[in-house]
């Protein structure tokens, strides 16, 4: 069974979790040179590059970062993000010297992966290079690919400080989020970076070779709209033959983690499960979702769209497992242990 999930973030990470649980990927260690089988199965995470920023003069990538820790045993579980028994002295030294910025927690086991990250980018590796390298060590048992090796980034327009009414100006979404925690007159997203940004290799194949495409329950404007808003990832949704399905990162009409509201908001759209299937959309018309998994509790209903609900929380992998396995069913898929 091939499946392809796109993620971002740590309800991603959490996912993928329960999807390796599920199939019976081996998680860590794996197979070194094979980082994203297990079995008679595959597992493929086409991961959010836009949050990715450089800061002192390293290339930061949170979310692959973040799904490569949680599945290779390395997440600060408690925090959900950054290396586990992490120290920050790096981030002290750089504030005693004035170096901005001076608000994005660089811890010091973490500063390791971005200083080998970048090393390999300077020598013209690309990312998706650097990225299994990486994995070599984490062996995650899921073959990790950035949605592009492009740059990429999520930049958010606000107002301008200190500036007339109706400027406005371009910040990074890490700015925004992390320093500013979304709290600031904000007006719309926009993807920075190369005017020639393709999916990266193997990405278009995983979605048009895959036996379902799951859509992460992660934000679904700057994760799972960052990944599809990369050249050739929407048409290969709207194309493959096989399924699409979305779960909800809403429960109660809330999202658990994060500032996913924060962020619809700003588009329009409600915080809630029906809202955001109609902000995907059904494949039947100009969108990309054939079913919609929302938590018990929840209600939504939405043209060409299959609707089903199951418990959302991702307390641990076995009942993400569940989870992964009920949305498989709602199209029809069928998974190990259980009847589509």
């Amino acid at each position: 069974m091939k499946v392809t999930v796109l993620v971002g973030g740590v309800g991603g990470a959490r996912f993928l979790s329960g999807v390796r649980e599920l199939l019976g990927a081996t998680p860590f260690p794996a197979h070194q040179d094979d980082p994203g089988t297990g079995g008679d199965h595959e597992i493929t995470a086409i991961v959010n590059v836009g949050d990715d920023a450089w800061m002192h003069g390293v290339r930061i990538c949170p979310d692959l970062d973040t799904c490569m820790y949680t599945l290779g045993g390395g997440i600060d579980t408690e925090r959900g993000w950054g290396r586990v028994d992490e120290t920050w002295h790096a981030k002290e030294e750089l504030a005693a010297y004035g170096a901005d910025p001076d608000w994005f927690g660089l811890g010091d086991r973490d500063l390791a992966t971005h200083l080998i990250r970048t090393q390999m980018l300077d020598a013209g590796y690309r990312l998706s290079d650097v990225t299994a390298a990486l994995c070599k060590r984490w062996q995650p048992g899921v073959r990790l690919l950035p949605a592009t090796d492009d740059r990429h980034e999520t930049h958010v327009i606000v107002a301008k400080p200190d500036g007339e009414d109706g400027e406005r100006v371009a910040i990074h979404f890490q700015e925004w989020w992390v320093r500013h925690r979304a709290q600031i007159p904000t007006f719309g997203f926009a993807q920075v970076g190369s005017d020639d940004t393709v999916a990266a290799p193997g990405v278009v194949d995983a979605i048009t070779g895959a036996d379902v495409v799951l859509l992460a329950p992660s934000n679904p404007v700057v994760s799972i709209g960052a990944i599809v808003s990369v050249p050739g990832i929407r048409a290969a949704l709207r194309t493959t033959a096989a399924p699409v399905v979305g779960i909800s990162p809403v429960i109660d009409n809330r999202p658990l983690r994060g500032m996913a509201d924060e962020c619809l908001s700003v588009l329009g759209v409600e915080t809630s499960a029906e809202a955001i299937a109609e902000h995907y959309g059904a494949r039947s018309g100009n969108g990309i979702l054939d079913g919609w998994l929302i938590a018990d509790g929840d209600s939504a209903s939405v043209d060409s769209i299959a609707i089903g609900s199951a418990p959302l929380l991702m307390t641990d992998p076995a009942t993400t497992a569940d989870m992964v396995r009920a949305a498989c069913a709602l199209v029809g898929v069928a998974t190990p242990g259980g009847d589509a």
